[in-house]
């Protein structure tokens, strides 16, 4: 039992640092860099107290330079799989008996640990696994997981403190249980942040996890891994297993203690997962919570009132950023027409301006790689049919090679069909389509917006009309569970921009605030009456 009601220490955003040339911080992550770069990383199993290396194991390279291979990871099989959920277990009782400062001070550490001595770490790693430019891996390995971090021990204090009134001689009491069981976490390859917050948010709460991040993110989430551990987090908390991918789902939706499942990926996927929980439902001990953030067709629409370099600048930056790669970035784009031209012009001049795609380690470079070779193929697939069809065009970009790295050029497809394949398919990656409107359809256009994809995750519009602003908040209500005036549709910030989709972009628990974490606690109500009866009649009997 706790002895005070302990404040947390005040939650705040982590400032993000330039690594301009000359500073610090670049020097130190390049070094870094070059260290990940030359040396041979050994990624084993998390188990329990065992670091597990079964000598199964799948080669790491850069998704800029394929070739050539920086580690390897060590993959599970059936039986150690089922042994994790029994570590899970059995680490569960003491994990979730621990006074909750106690757990918070273990994410607090952490939090502190990323912001100095692995900051260059868990940022060359992400530069070197997901090939991402130093600024996108800042403001997500380095950054966004220390606000992950930092503002859900507040949201966790702040959920604890929420408590029932007490009438007259009685008191209400809620305690916030963690589920009971283990939580299966599924981790994305695009953002490290993500990767660390899915598992860990969850055992903030007192749960117990086992997290499988993507076979393209394991070099990076090795370095979480080695900041929890240094925080102190109990061994068995969160375990982390890599493999077969549908052996280990199997294995752990059919245990009847699987209590719930936190996934960041495709839409399918998701939906399977769902379907195998649901046929497994009469197995479990408890209802699976299921939380999920999947695919976006996001978009940006603007007003024929809007600055046209804002909405090129929204265009480049929200299409191109992290190659496109983010379920939030902008692939579908609507312009009106009498200002579509000077628009595109700007942003072909902004495409003009980026280097060739290349390693991150060149910091001049905007654009890296797409992350693997089935990506690439699939980008490639779409830039070719494009070069064909009548209803569309390349009108930027549209070259790509693989014989080094996975290297698509940003690229612009401009369509007179709405509807065009591009504009409905989830692409993710550096290819966004462009769709030019009359004028006066405005209406009809947010109609269209709203009615052309199955997502629901971020949207965009800009304008200087503040009537036509309303207009598309109110048109566009249900196809954006984060909804941009004024901006590019990405960046969303933790305390500040609570991020999740509706429809088939997930089920929008907001990563990012407290409605998250309320998922993964089952609330106990606790009435104490002082003085008890000791007759039953009523004073309506006489």
């Amino acid at each position: 039992m706790g002895k005070g009601f302990f404040q947390v220490p005040t939650a705040y955003n982590e400032p993000v640092k330039s690594y301009a040339p000359g500073t610090p911080e670049r020097d130190e992550v390049l070094k870094q860099y070059k260290v990940y770069y030359k040396g041979k990383v050994e990624v084993p199993l998390y188990i329990g107290s065992e670091e597990v290396k079964t000598g199964n194991t799948k080669p790491m390279s850069p998704p800029h330079e394929h070739k050539h291979v920086v580690g390897h990871y060590h993959t599970a099989d059936k039986k150690l799989v089922e042994k994790t959920i029994a570590n899970c277990l059995e680490s569960r009782r003491a994990w979730a008996n621990l006074p909750w400062e106690q757990r918070a001070a273990v994410f607090l550490k952490a939090a502190e640990l990323i912001a100095g001595p692995y900051r260059a770490k868990i940022n060359a790693a992400t530069m070197m696994a997901q090939s991402k430019t130093i600024h996108q891996a800042e403001i997500d390995a380095a950054c966004e997981l220390i606000d992950f971090l930092r503002f859900n021990v507040e949201f966790m204090s702040q959920i604890y403190g929420e408590q029932p009134e007490s009438s007259e001689g009685i008191w209400n009491r809620v305690e916030y249980r963690p589920l009971e069981g283990f939580i299966y976490a599924i981790t994305p390859f695009n953002f490290t942040a993500i990767a660390g917050n899915l598992p860990a948010s969850a055992a903030m709460m007192g749960n117990v996890v086992v997290w499988k991040p993507s076979d393209s993110q394991v070099f990076s989430a090795k370095v979480i891994m080695d900041v929890f551990k240094e925080a102190g987090l109990p061994d068995g908390v969160i375990n982390m297993v890599m493999g077969d991918p549908v052996m280990i789902s199997e294995t752990l939706l059919t245990s009847p203690d699987f209590a719930g499942l936190h996934f960041t990926g495709s839409t399918y996927v998701f939906k399977e997962l769902w379907k195998q929980i649901g046929n497994n439902i009469h197995s479990y001990k408890t209802y699976p919570r299921i939380v999920g953030e999947t695919g976006g067709k996001d978009f940006i629409i603007a007003h024929p009132s809007a600055k046209p370099k804002q909405v090129a600048t929204a265009i480049v930056r929200g299409a191109f950023e992290l190659q496109g790669q983010k379920c939030s970035a902008a692939s579908r784009v609507y312009l009106p027409k009498s200002v579509a031209n000077e628009i595109l012009d700007l942003v072909k001049a902004d495409l003009a301006s980026f280097n060739k795609p290349g390693s991150p380690e060149d910091m001049s470079n905007f654009v890296t790689a797409v992350i693997h070779e089935a990506s690439f193929d699939k980008l490639a697939k779409y830039i070719d049919q494009a070069k064909t069809d009548k209803d569309a065009e390349i009108i930027a970009g549209g070259g790509y090679d693989k014989s080094v790295g996975y290297f698509v050029e940003p690229t612009v497809i401009l369509t007179t069909n709405p509807k065009y394949e591009t504009m409905c398919t989830e692409l993710f990656g550096p290819v966004v389509t462009v769709y030019i409107y009359e004028d006066q359809d405005w209406s009809e256009t947010l109609k269209l917006v709203d009615s052309t994809s199955e997502y629901a995750l971020t949207g965009a519009v800009l304008s200087t009309d503040r009537y036509a602003i309303e207009e598309a908040t109110k048109a566009l209500q249900d196809c954006a569970g984060n909804f941009y005036i004024n901006d590019k549709p990405t960046g969303a910030v933790v305390g500040q921009q609570p991020f999740g989709g509706a429809r088939a972009s997930g089920t929008n628990d907001k990563a990012g605030s407290a409605q998250n974490l309320l998922r993964w606690v089952s609330p106990r109500l606790i009435k104490e009456t002082f003085v008890t009866p000791e007759d039953y009649r009523y004073p309506f009997l006489g």
